[in-house]
């Protein structure tokens, strides 16, 4: 049996996960609103609540891999100076799901 669901749901802000749903299963956001829920009946119906749209792993990698190459071209074609004044100034790492 799997680990984890992927999918997908869009994030409406303060609300949208609570510490009590953290407690409760796996629960980890990505970029492109991937979501990663432990696959077990209170992670399942969190992610239907949110009208959520599951996710074969793959499909989920692709979205965030595309998320993360569209940062990473925007980093890449700013200016050094830009670059220096950007806060944390870093490039977006690569991310692989678990």
């Amino acid at each position: 049996m799997a680990l984890f669901i992927y999918g997908t749901a869009t994030n409406t802000g303060k609300g949208f996960f609570t510490a009590e749903d953290r407690r409760a299963f796996f629960l980890r956001g990505f970029p492109a609103d991937v979501w990663v829920v432990g696959n077990n009946e209170k992670g399942a119906l969190w992610l239907a609540e949110k009208n959520g749209v599951e996710k074969t792993k793959a499909e989920a990698q692709a979205l965030v891999t595309a998320e993360v190459e569209a940062a990473q071209a925007a980093w890449d074609a700013l200016s050094d100076e830009e670059k220096e004044a950007r806060p944390g100034n870093i490039r977006p790492s690569d991310i692989t799901l678990p």
